[in-house]
Protein backbone atom coordinates (compact mmCIF):
# COMPACT_ATOMS: atom_id res chain seq x y z
CA UNK A 1 0.00 0.00 0.00
CA UNK A 2 1.86 3.54 -0.45
CA UNK A 3 5.20 1.29 -0.18
CA UNK A 4 6.12 3.63 -3.43
CA UNK A 5 5.46 7.18 -2.03
CA UNK A 6 7.69 5.77 1.58
CA UNK A 7 10.52 4.96 -0.17
CA UNK A 8 10.43 8.04 -2.29
CA UNK A 9 10.57 9.88 1.36
CA UNK A 10 13.24 7.66 2.47
CA UNK A 11 15.39 8.00 -0.59
CA UNK A 12 15.21 11.60 -0.79
CA UNK A 13 14.59 12.58 2.62
CA UNK A 14 18.02 14.27 3.16
CA UNK A 15 16.93 16.52 -0.59
CA UNK A 16 14.15 17.60 1.33
CA UNK A 17 14.58 18.63 4.76
CA UNK A 18 16.06 21.57 3.86
CA UNK A 19 12.84 22.80 2.18
CA UNK A 20 10.57 21.08 4.08
CA UNK A 21 12.07 20.34 7.70
CA UNK A 22 9.07 19.82 10.42
CA UNK A 23 6.14 19.72 7.82
CA UNK A 24 3.63 17.24 6.75
CA UNK A 25 4.07 16.47 3.29
CA UNK A 26 1.96 15.06 0.85
CA UNK A 27 3.25 12.60 -1.19
CA UNK A 28 1.66 10.88 -4.44
CA UNK A 29 3.87 8.26 -6.03
CA UNK A 30 7.19 9.66 -6.30
CA UNK A 31 6.28 13.39 -6.22
CA UNK A 32 5.45 15.91 -3.34
CA UNK A 33 2.06 17.49 -4.11
CA UNK A 34 1.30 19.47 -0.65
CA UNK A 35 3.70 20.53 2.65
CA UNK A 36 1.56 21.22 5.48
CA UNK A 37 1.98 23.19 9.36
CA UNK A 38 -0.18 20.74 10.68
CA UNK A 39 -1.08 16.96 10.24
CA UNK A 40 -4.72 17.83 10.45
CA UNK A 41 -4.23 20.72 7.51
CA UNK A 42 -2.68 18.04 5.49
CA UNK A 43 -4.91 15.31 6.37
CA UNK A 44 -7.90 17.81 5.68
CA UNK A 45 -5.89 19.11 2.31
CA UNK A 46 -5.34 15.70 0.95
CA UNK A 47 -9.07 13.82 1.89
CA UNK A 48 -10.32 16.92 -0.37
CA UNK A 49 -8.21 16.05 -3.13
CA UNK A 50 -7.15 12.38 -2.91
CA UNK A 51 -9.03 8.97 -2.40
CA UNK A 52 -8.26 7.53 0.83
CA UNK A 53 -5.28 5.19 0.36
CA UNK A 54 -3.50 6.50 -2.43
CA UNK A 55 -1.43 9.61 -0.89
CA UNK A 56 1.14 8.99 2.04
CA UNK A 57 1.18 12.12 4.84
CA UNK A 58 4.89 12.12 6.22
CA UNK A 59 6.29 14.11 8.72
CA UNK A 60 9.90 15.63 7.49
CA UNK A 61 12.27 15.52 10.04
CA UNK A 62 15.96 14.28 9.98
CA UNK A 63 16.69 10.56 10.96
CA UNK A 64 13.85 7.70 11.62
CA UNK A 65 11.98 9.23 14.91
CA UNK A 66 9.39 10.10 12.74
CA UNK A 67 7.97 6.90 11.41
CA UNK A 68 10.14 4.43 13.45
CA UNK A 69 8.01 2.57 16.60
CA UNK A 70 9.68 1.87 19.46
CA UNK A 71 7.88 -0.57 22.09
CA UNK A 72 9.12 -1.59 25.32
CA UNK A 73 7.96 -3.96 27.87
CA UNK A 74 8.28 -4.07 31.87
CA UNK A 75 8.47 -8.02 31.46
CA UNK A 76 11.67 -9.16 31.59
CA UNK A 77 12.64 -12.67 30.57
Amino acid sequence: MLDKEFNYYLEHQDELLPKYENQYLTIVGDKVVGAYATAAEALYESDAKYAPGTCLIQLCTPGNGAYSVRAYSRVCY
